[in-house]
């Protein structure tokens, strides 16, 4: 049986908040059992949803990583590592791999083409702490396949009722 993929997007450089979101975004998909899946790099939000998935035991983790293979960029959390060597192109792999997508923050270029391919291929994309531009922005954007959360509980919740409708 084929298991639920969530990605999980989010800027390599995240502040401190945005890290800790991350890690409690991932730790709560674990819990739903769901496989979490990221960039794959031992930095920012990629890391820490990765760590956070990985602090429940048992849970399965996925990085699609930007370059070919090089010690020391990939994160330890990451079970299944998945070298592209296609740069930011593999955003289409990380948006077409997942079930839903949840952008960390929406402030970033890389995560912005993250957001904008997966509407682009109509997959629901749940956005975590953005401000009210951005919110405004992607409204618009999005239309019903976006969706906001101010925390990582409201943001799984809201994956699960989505999945639900699927």
């Amino acid at each position: 049986m084929r298991r639920t993929v969530i990605g999980v997007m989010g800027p390599a450089a995240a502040g401190e908040a945005l890290e800790k979101a991350a890690y409690e975004l991932g730790r709560l998909i674990a819990e739903e059992g769901w496989v979490v899946l990221t960039g794959g790099r031992d930095c920012g939000v990629m890391d820490a949803a990765s760590r956070g998935a990985k602090s429940v035991g048992g849970s399965t983790t996925v990085g699609i990583l930007p370059d070919d293979y090089r010690a020391g960029e990939i994160s330890d959390a990451v079970d299944i590592a998945i070298f592209t060597a296609m740069g930011d192109a593999r955003n289409a792999i990380n948006v077409q791999s997942s079930d839903v997508v949840i952008a960390c923050g929406a402030a970033t270029p890389g995560t912005l083409s993250e957001v904008a391919l997966a509407l682009k291929v109509e997959k629901h994309v749940v956005v975590l702490g953005a401000g009210p531009e951005g919110r405004q922005f992607l409204s618009v954007c999005g239309g019903d396949r976006i969706h906001f959360a101010d925390t990582a509980a409201d943001a799984v919740a809201q994956v699960r009722r989505l999945l639900a409708a699927l």
